[in-house]
């Protein structure tokens, strides 16, 4: 018998796909789950429906996470100071919820520091690249600079250097 999807079922299908299930199946598991109804005209037509109301749906969230990769990859250099000892390593980490803040603070939309891919730990003074990947297709990408706190000179290698 068809049925109508309503949520995704593993092994079966994702949620509005119009599949085959045996009758008890459907009966004993999906209909008193409502992961599933039978598909009649009334629902098939309803289906196209909420198909068509979840693709504008997702046009929109697109349209709106390619104006903010634009926008990210538009920022200048990031710059965040830190403690930072002899050679330039820091005195702890810069975590990915700090640098998600930061991107948040200069584009004004939400970040997710989860959706932050950073090249390498930033435990170290220096320019790090960031990739920000905000849907499964739109990506954006920005670059950090790690300074040390106050603009103080730096010791490498027993020389000072102006950072």
């Amino acid at each position: 018998m068809k049925v109508i999807l309503q949520e995704t079922v593993q092994k079966l299908g994702k949620a509005g796909d119009v599949v085959e299930a045996k009758r008890g199946y459907f009966r004993n598991f999906l209909e008193p789950r409502r992961l599933a109804v039978l598909a009649t005209k009334g629902t098939m037509k309803k289906r196209e429906e909420d198909m068509e109301a979840l693709r504008k749906k997702a046009q929109k969230a697109h349209d709106e996470a390619v104006k903010l990769a634009e926008s990210i990859t538009n920022l200048p250099t990031l710059k965040m100071s830190a403690k930072a000892g002899d050679g330039g390593k820091l005195y702890g980490k810069i975590t990915s919820k700090e640098v998600a803040e930061l991107i948040e603070k200069q584009v004004g939309a939400p970040i997710n520091k989860r959706d932050l891919k950073i090249s390498g730990d930033i435990n170290v003074l220096g320019t790090y690249s960031i990739l920000v990947k905000l849907t499964s297709e739109v990506q954006a990408k920005c670059d950090l600079e790690v300074e040390p706190e106050g603009g103080r000179p730096v010791v490498y290698d027993s020389q000072a250097v102006e950072a």
